[in-house]
């Protein structure tokens, strides 16, 4: 909803207000207009839903409708903070608790394909509420259910309501408990807690980028959230000297979660990172996943499928952690998988489940390394191998030895560039003329974080960031900058989602020649520029040329 489109008593300047308040705290924009105007949360909302031309329900009337989560699942409600409902002559109310969150709605009605639903509003309290009593029968339900082997999902994964949140008698374990369930939410990669002098600070990876979230005094309190963590993961809460690796797993919104727990003493105490596996939504994911989903244009797209279809060698995705390499490689697993053919898959996790693919799980501790796992593989009759990651040269030259007996291995290493991985692989101990003879192409991406919808708007670039960028204002003549200001649907941040950008190296007759010869990274790049090959950066200049992302970010992302 515009701001012309609000009552008198709500007007441009308060919207203003408002605005700066989103950006500032990192509020809703519905929440921080209640604020600026002094109006009631229910009086608000009966405004807008005036003004919105739908109807607001009151709590009685909600819990008139029964909850429908086949169309729209009990997670992503909470999530989006809307229900699909309906009414006792069976027609589907979808129920908003922020009318300014256009793209919860857009995102509902899709789901809801043909039958469209009637939108209504009501207050946020009282959509949290019916959800949460929804999610109370959605768990005696589950407690009926026997899981594999006769066991009940709780009695392997504890869960995490706003229930037993509320409940929690221990300030430490609802502090641990809430921050989970907030980071799901919030759809984080990873949890941050970084204990300083006398606290504690909260932070979430969001899009890539560390996001403040709260800071918890006292140093005791940061010990014991820390000392929860290292129960939860079964590590011992008495060494504080050397770092510890674990896991553990919870249940949230019906889901199991799995957490990675990384935990590394400090001068202060010890700091714990958690890495978020969501299975079920990854599962999900990896069942419509194709390349163009991933962002990347249609030229990185077509060169990428041909080395997907390609009958042996080795394919091959890098780039720095977090840049999207596994997800690039399921995406054209995914598009290549008919059946006919056996899929082998060894990782460092499972990140995605993919139907009729043979996974496996690396396993150090019980011996199960890549390298062991991938000799193990080639016994298992495959015709296409993922390997997860390359870290040794034993790993290397399996892989390698693979393509070049008929297998089609897809894998990642990291490295800065396409030709930097050459470099890798040689010093791995790889023969260059088994390596170049193996390899079919490279691809090396990042991810880039996408200007807002809601509140990107157009600037004139600066002048330093373009000539660091190396740009000069005769290139960027016709090109449309934006900026997100930052706004309630991007948490002030100015960015919302990420899109990925790739250069891709297809090998031709020639450059292998050049890699068996160990010609100077110069030359091959020369090559590389006659064969059509596109330098990653000129692909992120055509995003920013577009308004998809910043200057800033290409700077942050792409150097």
């Amino acid at each position: 909803m515009s701001a012309a489109a609000l009552p008198c008593p709500l007007t441009a300047a308060l919207m203003a207000q408002a605005r700066a308040l989103c950006a500032s705290d990192n509020v809703a924009l519905l929440a921080a207009l209640q604020q600026v105007s002094g109006w009631p949360a229910a009086a608000l909302m009966q405004v807008l839903g005036a003004r919105c031309g739908y109807p607001v329900l009151a709590m009685a009337a909600l819990q008139a409708l029964r909850p429908d989560f086949d169309a729209l699942g009990y997670a992503d409600c909470v999530q989006r903070g809307l229900l699909l409902a309906r009414g006792g002559d069976g027609a589907a109310h979808l129920v908003l608790s922020d009318p300014f969150d256009g793209a919860a709605e857009d995102w509902a009605l899709r789901r809801c394909g043909a039958a469209a639903p009637r939108v209504a509003l009501a207050h946020p309290e009282d959509v949290q509420a019916y959800l949460l009593q929804s999610e109370q029968q959605l768990r005696a339900m589950d407690g009926c259910a026997p899981g594999p082997a006769g066991r009940n999902d709780e009695e392997v994964a504890a869960v995490i309501t706003l229930a037993s949140i509320n409940d929690d008698a221990s300030a430490v374990v609802k502090l641990v408990n809430s921050t989970l369930y907030d980071a799901l939410k919030l759809q984080a990669s990873d949890i941050h807690l970084e204990c300083d002098a006398g606290c504690l600070h909260v932070l979430y990876r969001i899009d890539g980028v560390l996001v403040p979230i709260t800071q918890v005094q006292g140093q005791d309190t940061a010990e014991q959230v820390v000392s929860r963590i290292k129960v939860m993961a079964e590590l011992d809460i008495a060494e504080r000297r050397v770092p510890q690796d674990g896991r553990f797993k919870v249940r949230v919104n019906g889901r199991d979660i799995d957490f990675r727990v990384s935990v590394m003493p400090n001068i202060f105490g010890e700091d714990a990172v958690l890495r978020l596996l969501d299975r079920q939504s990854l599962g999900e994911r990896a069942e419509a996943l194709r390349l163009e989903h991933l962002g990347l244009d249609g030229r990185a797209i077509g060169a990428i499928r041909r080395l997907a279809g390609k009958p042996h060698g080795m394919l091959l995705v890098t780039g720095p952690t977090g840049s999207g390499k596994t997800t690039t490689l399921y995406a054209a697993i995914t598009e290549i998988h008919t059946g006919r053919d056996k899929i082998v898959t060894i990782e460092d996790p499972v990140e995605y489940r993919l139907p009729r693919v043979l996974q496996i799980p690396v396993n150090e501790k019980k011996g199960l390394t890549f390298a062991r796992g991938l000799r193990s593989i080639l016994r298992h009759d495959p015709d296409k191998i993922m390997v997860g990651e390359i870290r040794d040269d034993e790993t290397a030259q399996i892989a390698v030895q693979a393509a070049l007996t008929g297998h089609l291995v897809f894998t990642t290493v990291h490295a800065n560039n396409v030709f930097d991985v050459l470099g890798r692989f040689l010093h791995m101990g790889v023969d260059a003329y088994s390596f170049a003879a193996a390899l079919n192409g490279i691809v090396a991406q990042r991810l880039l974080r996408i200007n807002c919808p809601h509140c990107a708007v157009a600037l004139e670039p600066d002048a330093q960031l373009l000539e660091a960028a190396g740009l000069s204002a005769a290139q960027v003549a016709g090109w449309t900058f934006k900026a997100g200001r930052g706004c309630g649907h991007c948490r002030g941040a100015g960015y919302k989602g990420r899109k990925a950008v790739a250069e891709v190296l297809l090998l031709d007759d020639a450059l292998r020649e050049m890699i068996v010869a160990q010609a100077p990274i110069s030359q091959l790049k020369e090559r590389a520029a006659l064969a059509g090959m596109e330098p990653l950066r000129a692909v992120a200049w055509r995003a920013v040329a577009r308004g998809d992302t910043t200057l800033e970010e290409l700077a942050r992302v792409a150097g």
